[in-house]
């Protein structure tokens, strides 16, 4: 038999298990698509049970792609920061305004408690000290607060509130622990010190939390990968067609799967410094983290927070609340997209290469990045993350022409990737001013595999570009949590570096230096015109 450990990993729109082997060898992998619901605009939901019957199907046929003659010897999780809630026998419970207990999950990207965050952020409360100095919408507590005041009956009948990863564990093996992950990076937890903070809640309007003794959102926290209960239960077992018992870690969030996926990863020559890596896990959103070993507080980015990442040591996450979704709508929308998807289809490629084609053939030879000298993109379309941590902010398009053809839409797309790579500069810079030290990013994700994201990345950023040599990096840094809980004896770190290793690097090139900083400059000045014209617009008559 060929032992391998399981990888479940949710994202936004599916829910994808890979089968790695003990060393980091993807030999099996299948992706389910999960649905999502929009009742109203900033809202966005999802279904636990919908959720979990994808991941039963990825797992039996991830399986099935292994082929015969393996061995699961443990199984991790990672899932986005959602909010799940079901009452005591485990049944969905509405958040939906449609009342509907299907929909019994606020995604991540949902921005209805957007108004609370202000007031938490606004309370200055020392917790916050540990979130980047604001509180995020996309984070649990102002989530749970909305709930409280417009919700009340859910807010009576919700046994368990649940960040997702947690709920597919509980589901997996029937133990209510919480991971210091999730809870560390969205609920608030201070994992350095062991607890919530009752002082906290009660300021900011969940005092009832503090008096059941946080028995709805978790009485125990345990690092990640510690195994739960008495491992997969025979329900769940029975669901993914596998043996009861195998070992199951605590979860993992998506973004520090990633994390974990890359940044410890082997190069050639080299010894491994954390202190100068960031990992950037992109997708829908996208994430960028540092590790330090002592906390480093960075006004707007995240953290810093402990083990929540990597064991005994202080994260730091700074992110991008819209890439990959942000280029897939200037794409969509632009009236151009049906010629677009027509070459793509007769050409057997993905719309992103016919377009990052376009741009070598407009380039004629010379350096594509300079096509967008009149082009701008202010990339803040969901608000921005970090560091600037505003979720109200909006996006802005600067030097629009009468023109709509294909090569117009090319150029819209690489004004928005060099908008986001000005958004990882940004973050960087943010980083580095408080006594960090990033030159080399560790790349995954959706953006890893576009030559125009990681060559833009690299020339607008100055960093060295280290690509990750597994084709799935998010799936492999849960595979890591799968592997410690299944021999907790060795530490994750130990085998995050015997499963992990650097793949292909890019080096920022000197030719367009000056090009990328008058456009990073550019690109701060958008921000402060469009600050100037929203005073002008709420200026009192």
């Amino acid at each position: 038999m060929n032992d391998v450990v399981m990888a479940i990993d949710v994202g936004s729109g599916s829910a994808r298990v890979g089968l790695f082997s003990l060393d980091g060898r993807l030999v099996g992998t299948h992706a389910v698509p999960i649905r999502q619901w929009r009742p109203q605009a900033e809202f966005v939901e999802q279904s636990s049970d919908d959720i979990w019957a994808a991941v039963t199907t990825a797992v039996r046929t991830a399986i099935e792609a292994a082929g015969p003659g393996i061995a699961v010897r443990g199984i991790g999780f990672d899932a986005t920061c959602s909010l799940v809630a079901v009452d005591a026998e485990g049944r969905p419970v509405t958040v939906s305004p449609t009342g509907r207990d299907e929909q019994n999950i606020i995604m991540w990207m949902d921005h209805r408690a957007q108004a609370e965050a202000e007031r938490i952020s606004a309370t200055g409360h020392p917790v916050l000290s540990y979130l980047g100095g604001r509180i995020s919408p996309e984070m649990e507590t102002p989530k749970l607060l909305w709930l409280k005041a417009n919700m009340p009956d859910t807010w009576r009948r919700a046994a368990h509130f649940f960040d997702l990863g947690d709920y597919l564990t509980w589901r997996a093996t029937g133990d209510l622990a919480r991971s210091v992950s999730t809870t560390t990076a969205k609920w608030a937890y201070l994992g350095h010190e062991g607890r919530f903070d009752d002082d906290y809640y009660r300021t900011i309007g969940l005092g009832d939390l503090v008096d059941e003794g946080f028995r709805r959102i978790g009485r125990r926290v345990v690092p990640i990968a510690t195994p739960l209960g008495s491992g997969l239960s025979a329900e769940a077992a029975a669901d993914f067609g596998l043996t009861a018992g195998i070992p199951v870690g605590a979860a993992i969030l998506d973004g520090a799967a990633g994390g974990v996926g890359v940044i410890g990863g082997r190069i050639a020559g080299e010894a491994t410094d954390l202190s100068s890596r960031l990992a950037l896990v992109g997708g829908t959103s996208s994430c960028h983290m540092a590790l330090t070993a002592e906390p480093r507080p960075v006004p707007g980015v995240w953290g810093p927070y402990y083990s929540a990442m990597v064991p005994s040591l202080w994260q730091l996450e700074g992110g991008q609340s819209s890439t990959g979704s942000l280029i897939d709508h200037v794409i969509k929308t632009h009236v151009s997209f049906p010629e677009l998807q027509r070459l793509a289809s007769e050409r057997d490629q993905t719309v992103y290469r016919v377009l990052n084609d376009r741009l070598e053939a407009l380039a004629s030879g010379g350096d594509y990045a300079t096509l967008t000298a009149d082009l701008h993109v202010l990339p803040y379309f969901l608000g921005n993350r970090s560091p600037r941590a505003d979720a109200s902010l909006r996006g802005v398009i600067s030097g629009l022409s009468l023109s709509s053809s294909l090569d117009d839409l090319a150029l819209l797309y690489l004004a928005t990737v060099q908008a986001i790579a000005y958004g990882t500069r940004h973050i960087i810079e943010t980083m580095n001013a408080e006594g960090l030290a990033i030159d080399t990013l560790m790349l995954c994700g959706g953006g890893a595999k576009n030559p125009v994201f990681v060559r833009t990345h690299a020339d607008a950023t100055g960093c060295r570009i280290v690509l990750s040599d597994c084709p799935e990096p998010v799936l492999l840094g849960t595979a890591v949590v799968a592997a410690s809980a299944a021999n907790p004896n060795v530490s994750i770190q130990d085998t995050m570096t015997a499963m992990t290793k650097g793949g292909a690097v890019v080096l920022p090139s000197n030719s367009t230096k000056n090009f990328h900083r008058k456009k990073y400059k550019t690109f701060h000045r958008m921000y402060e015109d469009y600050m100037s014209i929203r005073s002008i617009m709420i200026e009192s008559e």
